[in-house]
């Protein structure tokens, strides 16, 4: 009989897998070892009827135990990092399409601005261009008029050109609301003297006088020449 139960164990053994022998199967292989030695008993007439089975341990051999521990390990390692990148993956997917998401809200959203704004540049040019083939010259003068207003809106220095002397006045107004402010200050940069140039000449900043005195003379002188020349 154990000779027989021998045989049957290395028969069903040795045609499995060792995890399979060792963990999932082990009531599978007993219940195959059960029918395998009750057909060999038979054979051998012996009479005798087996009603069960157990298999109570099942161990890799010594020689190879030192293996089978380094195959486990490396499976559970396995188990670990593949949980591990799981993990990772199910935080930087979610993160990484909400990303993408609001990045192409983002385009679509410049998108439609550039567009609105190419559409209401072209709508204004034909506006323009229709009012300018009515009243060419008013048109111009007024985009004249428009455009200096625009850039001069940014700075605090003036340049006046006076009637039909073609004298450039320049005028700091930052300076004059720095010396209004503070009328204790020593000294404040004043107003160069005017520079004599045509209309279309560029006018280059000179350096600014030592006394603030010179300022409100050139502020003064250009009044009066104003009221000498008003009819």
């Amino acid at each position: 009989m154990k000779q027989v139960a021998e045989s049957a164990m290395r028969e069903i053994v040795g045609r499995s897998k060792m995890d399979y022998v060792l963990y999932e199967g082990r009531s599978d292989i007993a219940a195959q070892a059960k029918s395998l030695m009750q057909k060999i008993l038979d054979r051998y007439g012996t009479g005798i009827a087996i009603s069960q089975v157990t298999l109570q341990n099942a161990q890799p051999p010594e020689q190879v135990q030192a293996a089978f521990d380094d195959a486990v390990k490396a499976g559970q390692d396995k188990e670990r990092q593949k949980n591990e990148a799981q993990a990772y993956a199910n935080d930087v997917v979610p993160r990484a399409k909400g990303l993408a998401a609001r990045l192409i809200e983002e385009a679509q959203g410049y998108r439609q601005s550039v567009i609105a704004t190419a559409k209401g540049d072209a709508s204004r040019f034909d506006q323009i261009a229709a009012e300018y083939r009515r009243a060419p010259e008013v048109t111009r003068t007024r985009l004249y008029l428009d455009t200096m207003q625009q850039v001069l809106s940014h700075t605090s220095k003036v340049i006046v050109e006076q009637n039909g002397s073609h004298n450039l006045l320049y005028l700091p107004l930052d300076k004059l609301q720095q010396m209004a402010t503070s009328p204790t200050a020593s000294a404040a940069p004043a107003a160069p003297p005017p520079a004599v140039s045509d209309q279309s000449a560029t006018t280059a900043t000179p350096p600014a006088p030592a006394a603030g005195e010179s300022l409100f003379r050139s502020r003064d002188a250009f009044r009066s020449r104003a009221r000498e020349e008003r009819p």
